[in-house]
C-alpha cells in the first residue's frame, strides 16, 4: 500500500449523490475487498425512500460537495440491490442459513424455501418473521459510518470513511469521524494497521496514543472541512 498521499480522495460515509441528470441520494455504507485493500463498490440510497444500489467504484467521482455518478439515474436504478429481505435467523428451519443479520458473504441470488419442506401443514398460511441483510459481493466486506475503532487498548474513534489511492482504488487509510480530532488535525489510520473488520467494528494494531501521533492527511477539501468545524 503506498505511503503517499499525491493522487487521493476521500469518501465520506453519508455524503450526498448525484447522477448525471438527478440527485441520486447519500452514500449509505461502503464495500471493501479486504484481501486487496481496494474500495470496490459504494451503496448508495436515494433520499426519496427507493431502494439502495451497490454501485462500482469506477463510476464515482468523489469531490468536496460529494459524489457524482457517471451515469444517470434510470442507469442507477438497474444495479443490484444493497440489501436483501429474508427470513429471520434463529427459527428451526432457517438455522442453516447462519445466524445473526449481517452476512458478509452473501452471493448475487436468492434463497428459497420449499413449502412442503417448511413443516407447515397444508392451507396454512406462514407468518414468518422478516428481515434485510447486506447483498454484496461474496468475500468483500462493508464498512459503515459511525463503526467503532479500536485500539489495542480501547476503543478510539468511529469511522468516518476511507481515503483511496486513483485510479485503482486502493484503500490508504480510514478516517476516524469528527469527534477525535487533535487539533486541526484530521486522524486517519493507514490501512497496513487494520487488522480486522467484523461485526464489532474495525480492530487495528496500533495503541491510543500511537494513533495520537499519526500525521494528518492531506486530502482534498479535508482541510477546509476541519476549519470550518
Amino acid at each position: 500500500m503506498q505511503d503517499e498521499m499525491q493522487d487521493t480522495v476521500e469518501y465520506v460515509i453519508g455524503a450526498p449523490v448525484t447522477c448525471a441528470d438527478d440527485d441520486c441520494g447519500h452514500v449509505e455504507f461502503v464495500v471493501v475487498d479486504p484481501v486487496a485493500e481496494k474500495l470496490t463498490h459504494l451503496v448508495v440510497r436515494p433520499d426519496d425512500g427507493a431502494q439502495a444500489r451497490l454501485v462500482p467504484v469506477h463510476i464515482a467521482v468523489a469531490g468536496p460537495e460529494g459524489i457524482a455518478l457517471n451515469c444517470t439515474r434510470a442507469r442507477f436504478e438497474e444495479f443490484e440491490p444493497a440489501v436483501q429481505t429474508r427470513f429471520l435467523a434463529g427459527t428451526e428451519q432457517h438455522a442453516a442459513f447462519g445466524p445473526g443479520d449481517r452476512v458478509l458473504t452473501w452471493p448475487f441470488y436468492g434463497l428459497a424455501v420449499s413449502p412442503a419442506l417448511s413443516g407447515l401443514a397444508p392451507g396454512v398460511d406462514p407468518e414468518p418473521e422478516l428481515t434485510t441483510v447486506e447483498h454484496i459481493p461474496v468475500g468483500e466486506v462493508s464498512i459503515r459510518r459511525g463503526e467503532r475503532v479500536h485500539a489495542v487498548d480501547g476503543e478510539i474513534g468511529r469511522v468516518r470513511g476511507l481515503v483511496v489511492v486513483r485510479p485503482e482504488s486502493e484503500v490508504s487509510h480510514v478516517l476516524l469521524d469528527e469527534g477525535h480530532l487533535w487539533g486541526r488535525k484530521r486522524v486517519a489510520i493507514p490501512i497496513r494497521d487494520v487488522i480486522g473488520i467484523d461485526d464489532d467494528g474495525v480492530a487495528v494494531r496500533l495503541s491510543k496514543d500511537q494513533i495520537k501521533e499519526l500525521p494528518p492527511v492531506d486530502v482534498e477539501g479535508l482541510e477546509a472541512q476541519s476549519l470550518e468545524r
